[in-house]
């Protein structure tokens, strides 16, 4: 089975968020380059604190272990168990996490374009905060 299919409900969410162009033309937000590495979206506000105004459960979260969250996955952000919304992040390398994050895709291609945003750093320095290489999502297309 796909990954997606082990979370029906947050893709069902995600693409009825897609299809009214939520995500279109949004910056990703967030980039994490030192004990997590992962590149954050979905924040049509690009502040990390926006979202679709509802909430909803936890799906397909790992096993506690390390490297739980392997280069290549994608998952929900969120700020405490049944709290996930529209925004996600994007694993450019195996990071290790509490298994608190609905996996529900995987990245087939663009995985080297996530890399190189993330070799360019963070904006002023440091190992947080908004990525010095601008990032958007143009459009999401959902196909059935």
């Amino acid at each position: 089975t796909t990954v997606g299919a082990k979370a029906p409900i947050t893709i069902t969410q995600l693409s009825t968020l897609a299809k009214r162009g939520y995500f279109d033309n949004s910056l990703c937000h967030r980039l994490t380059t030192q004990g997590l590495y992962v590149l954050q979206c979905g924040d049509p506000t690009a502040t990390g604190g926006g979202g679709p105004n509802f909430a909803y459960g936890d799906e397909n979260l790992p096993a506690a272990s390390v490297n739980n969250y392997p280069a290549g996955t994608v998952a929900m952000a969120n700020s405490g168990p049944g709290t996930n919304g529209s925004q996600f992040f994007l694993v450019f390398a195996d990071t290790t996490l509490g298994p608190n994050y609905t996996i529900w895709g995987t990245i087939t291609q663009g995985l080297d374009i996530v890399k190189a945003i993330a070799k360019a750093g963070v904006k002023g320095g440091g190992a947080d905060g908004t990525p010095k290489e601008t990032i958007a999502i143009k459009r999401v297309t959902v196909s059935n």
